[in-house]
């Protein structure tokens, strides 16, 4: 960039220089930062870095690339850390599934306690990624425990690999070097944190292992208190991470994220108080693996779902099952709940048809996204025994349906025609795997060319735009609670 008189780009003021700054994106400024010591210095100016967001990932599957990211996160955590306004991180310090190193596909999955009969080569990569886990989380809130001008924090611990029952015990701890001491260091930092911030407006923790306890939120200060619109506090173990007297502080939330087990009838009167600001947006993680723990007992009932809805008139609902079966799911989904979007996801656990018929009566006004999902190899046909395909009667009594995902499920391609055909371009998302898509051979005989090749013309003909079944199960098939946490994120945006 050249200047009249032949003036470069370096006489321009700083000022100037950050303003042109600030259009880059986070990852362009910094390779700019290496350019001379001139833009490093305007690059770092704290207007430009109010809001940071990042993932650090690959963890102890590769040693180097954990350390690498490690070192970045401790220097943007030193230059930034103090000031930011907007942090936004996620952590996954495992990529994918601990597995041994052999691969062997027999040998135990790492979702459980490294014990006596595990590989070695296996507990030992547990211990690398737990101790980069919480090296990382110290590394953040080291750097940002002053830091009074936070107004959001969202973070996201991607370790569902790691949680085991009994992690937070010394039994288990004693394999990580410290690691009692660091969760203890990390518990202490965060509620010192919450204790100096003086306008928080959203705080977001989903799944951050040995972060939060049921004590933190007292730690929350009065100003924070105050201000604070979004909640979401979410751990898979833990019992109830908020105490109705810490309830009743948070006056002005708008949104709030909780285990479904931790909406007890209590906590839901509070939040039908017409003291306290009409809340919007509810999402409820439901995980039937820890109903042995937290049980469904003491929950909202209709009673007080019809109470909280007569004080919230617009509030909207948002639900993820994890492996609840359908005698659990009777219990959870009351006729008054307002519930906006349901996501059914399991490995093995089925839905049954009589299920997606109390759903598509009860929600037929508001529910606007449907996911449906199971990991398995067997693909079950809800329409067996019925003359109507449940998945079709839901797509036409939910007048509102927007977003429609299915994988697992055995899907006829004439009733997807059928789907299409009913919601037409409403139906702004439908996502089938091709996996679920199944022919019947009597119509196929009917029908003459590629069925494959039909049903995309039939579909997207229904549909008024280009459609496809997914190719790759994986797209649709995310990891479960990174899931929910960016849904929850852009569902609560959405107010």
């Amino acid at each position: 960039m050249a200047l009249c008189g032949g003036v470069g780009a370096m006489a321009l003021p700083s000022e100037l220089i950050v303003h042109i700054f600030s259009f880059l994106s986070d990852r362009d400024k910094l390779r700019a930062s290496a350019v001379c010591s001139r833009w490093r210095e305007c690059l770092f100016y704290p207007a430009l870095w109010t809001e940071l967001k990042l993932r650090i990932g690959s963890g102890c599957n590769n040693g180097s690339g954990s350390s690498e990211e490690t070192s970045r996160l401790e220097f943007l955590m030193r230059k930034f850390g103090s000031f930011v306004r907007e942090l936004q991180l996620e952590l996954a310090p495992v990529e994918g599934y601990l597995s041994p190193l052999n691969n062997d596909p027999s040998s135990p999955r790492m979702d459980q306690p490294p014990g006596a009969d595990s590989d070695p080569q296996l507990s030992e990569r547990w211990r690398d990624a737990m101790t980069t886990y919480l090296d990382q989380v110290l590394c953040v809130f080291t750097s940002i425990r002053n830091n009074r001008n936070l107004q959001k924090l969202s973070l996201y611990g991607d370790t569902c690999i790691l949680q085991q029952e009994g992690l937070l015990d010394s039994s288990n701890l004693h394999q990580i070097h410290q690691g009692d001491k660091k969760i203890n260091e990390i518990q202490q930092l965060f509620m010192e944190l919450l204790s100096n911030s003086r306008q928080m407006r959203w705080l977001s923790c989903s799944f951050m292992l040995g972060l939060v306890t049921p004590c933190s939120l007292a730690c929350l200060s009065n100003p924070s208190a105050e201000t604070l619109q979004h909640l979401s506090l979410l751990d898979h173990q833990l019992g109830p991470l908020i105490s109705p007297s810490e309830l009743d502080r948070l006056s002005n939330l708008h949104s709030l994220a909780l285990d479904f087990s931790d909406l007890t009838s209590e906590l839901c009167g509070l939040l039908a108080s017409p003291r306290r600001t009409p809340l919007h947006r509810l999402s409820l993680l439901l995980n039937g693996a820890a109903l042995e723990f937290k049980p469904l007992e003491g929950t909202a009932t209709e009673e007080d779902w019809k109470a909280l809805v007569r004080v919230s008139a617009n509030l909207r609902v948002y639900i993820m099952t994890l492996e609840v079966d359908s005698s659990e799911l009777l219990r959870v989904l009351k006729p008054s709940l307002p519930l906006e979007r349901l996501h059914l996801d399991s490995y093995s656990t089925l839905v049954t048809d009589a299920t997606l018929e109390l759903i598509s009566q009860q929600y037929n006004k508001t529910l606007t996204h449907f996911l449906l999902l199971r990991d398995d190899p067997n693909f079950p046909d809800l329409s067996v025994n019925r003359n109507e395909d449940p998945l079709v009667l839901l797509a036409w009594r939910c007048t509102q349906l927007a977003v429609l995902v299915i994988h697992g499920y055995t899907v006829w391609s004439h009733n997807l025609v059928a789907i299409s055909r009913l919601r037409g371009s409403n139906l702004r998302v439908l996502t089938v795997s091709e996996e679920s898509i199944d022919f019947d051979p009597d119509q196929s005989v009917c029908m003459e060319g590629d069925p494959v090749h039909n049903l995309v013309k039939e579909v997207s003909l229904g549909l008024g735009r280009v459609w496809h079944p997914c190719l790759d199960s994986s797209l649709v098939l995310s990891e479960p609670t990174q899931h929910f946490h960016r849904e929850l994120h852009a569902f609560s945006m959405g107010m």
